[in-house]
């Protein structure tokens, strides 16, 4: 079992002057609120909440000089882990975290990379615009904007970098440049879906949708017969309007419970008639338990709770791939992963397919963990804890124990292919798979993706 016991002692270094009133380090008072990201734990030897390019240069500076180990952090709640570190210094942008209209009629828009995607929504709402930037509104802008971002309205709108258009960076040497497709465009076709490793942007230009209301559904099922509902609802996800985008989480229940479904569909317009036609055949891929749809402002479906992160759901495993369609073969892997103990659940799908799935193993928790695929959602259900009559109780923002042995499976319904950048690969994005298996008492490892 992990605990969030004090860092080992840090190395001394000397910082610079410059950077003397923005370093947090151990045995300061704001410490414990900066060292950990949403995922991962971790004990560097100095977080720099940088106020201006110059301070991330002066901070490269100093880690070339003295070879301490740097890492960039914009929201903390990226999966890769990579936004934190043991012993070395972690660039923290929060305070870049500027939402500029540049032209309201076209949409362009500027984003520091520090700012929350639930902030981004706000500040674009009153203009009626609105960017498709994945399903938490806590997600900072500069992991999920240079990773590809997977959103509410990603059928109808695609991926996050595709939306980009130009982006800015301080390289390793400390210069801030700028890159887009007339400037540098080897560098933004990299920026584009690779993630690290370019250097540390700063603000991004993205071409903004006009965006206002959406009407949102939330529907549970009973997938008791996974493998058969998995290929309905997939059927009825392809055939849907682009208008539609939808993500399914499947849970195990614990002790052989069937398996529950909760589907949240976003539907990119208000008209009720459309509406109700496009969702209706995703009523038909299982015995429904609870069904409600509404009417809401698409930034009300991403807030941004601006919370310290204390890796309350630490992963230490995660995988991922492709996945063109989910065919019946695909659908009766997923389900057998779903319930497969952890020895078994490291294999992936069948070869020859290409699919999308984050495999992501957890170390045992101690009751007070989040539920990380359903944080941000307020009006979840508990999926697993049955009451009278078979509906399912509600979910506040913690899990209860018996989660704790819980398989889940989260699938991003689509059909829009989008170019992703960084291989230079036309791959479908039309379907993304979570999947959190089965735990055993004391599973853990060192692996990380």
């Amino acid at each position: 079992m992990q605990t969030t016991a004090g860092p080992p002692p840090a190395p001394k270094h000397t910082f610079p002057e410059s950077l003397a009133t923005v370093t947090i380090r151990p045995g300061d008072r704001d410490y414990d609120d900066v060292r950990h990201t949403y995922t991962r734990l971790g004990s560097p030897a100095a977080v720099i909440r940088v106020r201006d390019h110059q301070d991330i240069a002066d901070t490269l500076a100093h880690a070339r000089t003295t070879g301490v180990p740097v890492t960039a952090r914009s929201g903390g709640h990226g999966i890769s882990g990579r936004s934190t570190n043991d012993q070395g210094m972690v660039i923290d942008l929060s305070r870049l975290n500027t939402v500029e209209i540049l032209d309201s009629r076209s949409g362009l828009v500027r984003v520091e990379a520090g700012a929350r995607w639930g902030d981004v929504a706000a500040a674009l709402a009153p203009h009626g615009l609105g960017l498709s930037s994945g399903d938490t509104g806590d997600v900072g802008v500069g992991g999920l904007a240079t990773a590809g971002g997977i959103g509410l309205m990603s059928r109808l709108h695609g991926l996050t970098i595709d939306h980009m258009s130009a982006a800015e960076l301080v390289l390793a040497h400390g210069s801030l440049i700028r890159t887009d497709p007339e400037h540098r465009p080897d560098l933004f076709w990299a920026v584009r879906g690779a993630g690290t490793n370019f250097g540390v942007a700063t603000a991004f230009e993205f071409q903004a949708q006009p965006v206002r209301d959406v009407i949102v559904a939330m529907t549970v099922y009973d997938a008791a017969d996974t493998a058969a509902f998995l290929t309905r609802w997939a059927a009825a996800v392809e055939a849907a309007p682009r208008s539609l985008t939808s993500f399914l989480t499947l849970v195990a229940g614990p002790d052989g419970r069937a398996a529950v479904a909760q589907a949240m569909t976003v539907y990119a317009g208000t008209d009720a008639t459309q509406a109700r036609a496009a969702l209706a055949p995703l009523l038909s891929a299982g015995p429904v338990l609870r069904n409600h749809a509404t009417v809401a402002p698409y930034h009300r479906l991403l807030p941004a709770g601006h919370e310290p992160q204390h890796a309350q759901q630490p992963l230490t495993v995660s995988r991922s791939g492709l996945l063109d369609h989910i065919t019946p073969p695909a659908a009766e892997s997923m389900a057998a992963l779903l319930t497969s103990p952890p020895a078994e659940a490291g294999g992936f799908f069948p070869r020859g397919l290409s699919f999308l799935l984050l495999r992501q193993q957890l170390p045992r928790t101690n009751g007070k963990g989040r539920w990380y695929a359903q944080q941000s959602y307020a009006s979840s259900t508990d999926l697993t804890s049955r009451q009278p009559g078979g509906r399912p109780g509600q979910l506040g923002y913690r899990w209860p124990d018996s989660l704790q042995t819980t398989s889940l499976l989260r699938v991003v319904g689509g059909g829009r292919r989008s170019a992703l950048a960084a291989n230079r690969l036309s791959l479908p994005c039309s379907t993304g798979v979570r999947f959190l298996p089965r735990l055993k008492a004391g599973v853990s490892t060192e692996e990380s993706r």
